[in-house]
C-alpha cells in the first residue's frame, strides 16, 4: 500500500518523506504545479500535481493510499493576503481529512505546530495540556494552525484514525525558503545579527521531527498529540552557539521589541506596497517574541521512544547546508 505525504517539497515534508522511504514506504507526494521540486531529487516518490485548496486533487492523491501524512501548509508570519493562509491551512486540512475518509486510509499523521499550545507566564515548558484558545493565538498564521487542528481532533472524534504531532522550531537540511527560524540561523552566521531580543525557542533537528513522525504512526495513540521537540535555548544562547559554530562573535546588545514594533510596520507596508517578500521584521514575530516558547517533549519520549539529538548537531548541519547551496559565504 501507498503512503501519502502532502508539503513534501518544503522544509520539515521532505524530511518525513525521506525518512518514511528509508523505513520502506512506497511514498506518492502531492506537489503544486511550478513548486521548487530540489527537496524531491534523489528520492523515489510518485509525484502527483495538485493543491491543498484543490479538493479533487487531493481525493485522487489519498485514493489507494494506506497511510497519509498530512504535513502542507502555509508557513507566513506575514502574507499580503491572508486569506491564503486559511485557505491552505484550514480548508486544505479539511480537504485531506475528508479524502483520507472516503479513501478508507488506516491513519493519518498530522503535522500541527507548537504554535497551537498554550504558554506558561513564567516561561516554564508548556506542553500538549497547558490551556489556551483562539483568542490567545498570535496573527493569522498561529490562528490558522489552530483552526486546523480542531479540525484533526473532529475528525478523530467521528472514528477517524489521526495522530497529532506538535514540531518545535526545526533547523537542520534542506531550508530551502528558509523558513523564519533558518532564516534567524542563516543571518546570525552570516554575521548579520549583531544583536538580540530576550525570547527563548525549543530547536530540534529537522531530522528528529521526521523520526517523531513515524513513531507516531506506529505508536501514536488516534486523537492524540505529542509535542516534537528538542532543548529549549534563550536566543542569547542560540546566537552564541552559532558563534561558535562559525568562529564569529556573539552579539552583545539586547534590544526589547517594543521600539521595533514601527519598523515592522514600515517593512510590511513597504513589502505590501513593492509586492516584494515577507519582511525579515513583522509585527506578529515581534508580538512572539515577547514570549519564551519553551515546551516539554516528555510524553513524546514516554509514549513514543522519541529521543532528539543536542541542538549544536542541528545548528551545525543547517550551517553546513546553507553553506554548501551558496546561501552563505
Amino acid at each position: 500500500m501507498t503512503t501519502l505525504v502532502t508539503g513534501a517539497t518544503g522544509f520539515v515534508g521532505s524530511a518525513v518523506l525521506r525518512r518514511l522511504v528509508a523505513a520502506g514506504h512506497e511514498c506518492r507526494v502531492l506537489v503544486r504545479k511550478g513548486s521548487d521540486r530540489r527537496n524531491l531529487e534523489g528520492v523515489e516518490a510518485q509525484a502527483i500535481t495538485g493543491d491543498l485548496t484543490d479538493e479533487a486533487s487531493v481525493r485522487a492523491a489519498a485514493q489507494g493510499c494506506r497511510f497519509v501524512f498530512h504535513v502542507g501548509a502555509a508557513y507566513h508570519l506575514w502574507h499580503p493576503r491572508p486569506s491564503t493562509i486559511y485557505a491552505a491551512n484550514v480548508e486544505g486540512t479539511r480537504h485531506v481529512l475528508s479524502a483520507a475518509t472516503e479513501a478508507g486510509v488506516e491513519r493519518v499523521v498530522y503535522t500541527s505546530s507548537v504554535a497551537t499550545l498554550g504558554l506558561h507566564p513564567d516561561g516554564t515548558p508548556a506542553d500538549e495540556e497547558t490551556p489556551t484558545g483562539l483568542g490567545q493565538m498570535i496573527g493569522h498564521y498561529k490562528r490558522s494552525k489552530y483552526l486546523a487542528e480542531q479540525e484533526a481532533r473532529r475528525a478523530a472524534r467521528e472514528g477517524l484514525d489521526v495522530v497529532i504531532v506538535h514540531p518545535s522550531a526545526p533547523v537542520g537540511p534542506r531550508d530551502l525558503r528558509p523558513t523564519p527560524t533558518g532564516r534567524m540561523v542563516l543571518d546570525a552566521a552570516a554575521g548579520r545579527m549583531p544583536a538580540y531580543v530576550d525570547t527563548g525557542l525549543n530547536v530540534v533537528h529537522v531530522d528528529d521531527v521526521a523520526e517523531g513522525h513515524l513513531l507516531a504512526l506506529q505508536r501514536g495513540r488516534s486523537g492524540e498529540g505529542y509535542v516534537l521537540g528538542g532543548e529549549n535555548m534563550s536566543l542569547r544562547e542560540i546566537l552564541t552557539l552559532l558563534a561558535e559554530i562559525t568562529g564569529r562573535r556573539p552579539p552583545r546588545w539586547r534590544l526589547s521589541p517594543g521600539p521595533l514594533l514601527p519598523l515592522a510596520w514600515i517593512a510590511q507596508g513597504w513589502a505590501r506596497l513593492s509586492g516584494g517578500a515577507e519582511p525579515r521584521l513583522t509585527v506578529d514575530g515581534l508580538r512572539l517574541a515577547r514570549k519564551r516558547m519553551y515546551f516539554s517533549s516528555q510524553k513524546a519520549r514516554r509514549e513514543l521512544g522519541y529521543d532528539p539529538r543536542p541542538p549544536r548537531q542541528a545548528l551545525e548541519d543547517a550551517v553546513a547546508w546553507f553553506r554548501a547551496g551558496g546561501m552563505l559565504a
